[in-house]
């Protein structure tokens, strides 16, 4: 099973949005993280609504992000949320998710969401990257740091391609988060050979 989370961003997306949802879902990656933000909750809600029947028929898990209320009502059973949003939730309100994950940005907020009783979390940014333009990564030891520091899976972000892969998997993390590779590459399936040769050159050295 891959160890590649999609984060999507439909801005950097260079041709139709769902297709390439529709290629990265064909290779199997470990979720999709639909990511954008920018929507009000009711134009999320719809196309979340298109993102998790395009997952479903390739088995792919689908991550939906900060709209509470809009994945409770599509039925959705993995979220994940900024810190600040996951502290309002109730107790009754995460037992809608088998799934939740977190973005934490320091050990504290890793240790935070683990208390908070997230599943999985990212941390990062770990190399510089476009998105951060300007603030430099935090590291590979700042990882290493978090995944000695909690017990949950923990997926680098920031920065990551895969020349760098090995890097945070032998930092510890579970896997990595990719969005700016995945948005803009052309061969989707070429892409994903690519990360499977790196994983195997991990595991069988």
């Amino acid at each position: 099973m891959s160890d590649i989370l999609c984060v999507t961003n439909r801005a950097l997306c260079r041709g139709d949005f769902l297709r390439q949802l529709e290629e990265i879902a064909a290779s199997k990656p470990a979720g999709i993280i639909l990511r954008e933000k920018d929507l009000s909750e009711a134009d999320y809600k719809e196309l979340a609504r298109q993102v998790m029947e395009l997952c479903a028929a390739h088995q792919v898990p689908c991550i939906l992000h900060t709209f509470v209320g809009a994945a409770r009502e599509l039925g959705a059973t993995a979220i994940h949320l900024p810190l600040p949003i996951l502290r309002t939730m109730t107790e009754a309100e995460k037992t809608c998710f088998s799934v939740i994950g977190a973005s934490c940005h320091s050990v504290e907020d890793a240790l935070e969401a683990q208390e908070l009783g997230c599943t999985y979390i990212t941390a990062g940014h770990i190399f510089e990257t476009d998105c951060k333009k300007g603030l430099p990564g935090r590291g590979v030891e700042f990882l290493n740091r978090v995944c000695q520091q909690v017990s949950l899976p923990v997926y680098a972000i920031g920065g990551i391609a895969p020349g760098n892969l090995d890097t945070v998997r032998q930092a510890g993390a579970k896997g990595a988060c990719i969005m700016s590779g995945l948005m803009q590459c052309e061969n989707v399936s070429a892409f994903f050979t690519e990360i499977e040769r790196t994983r195997e050159e991990y595991v069988h050295p």
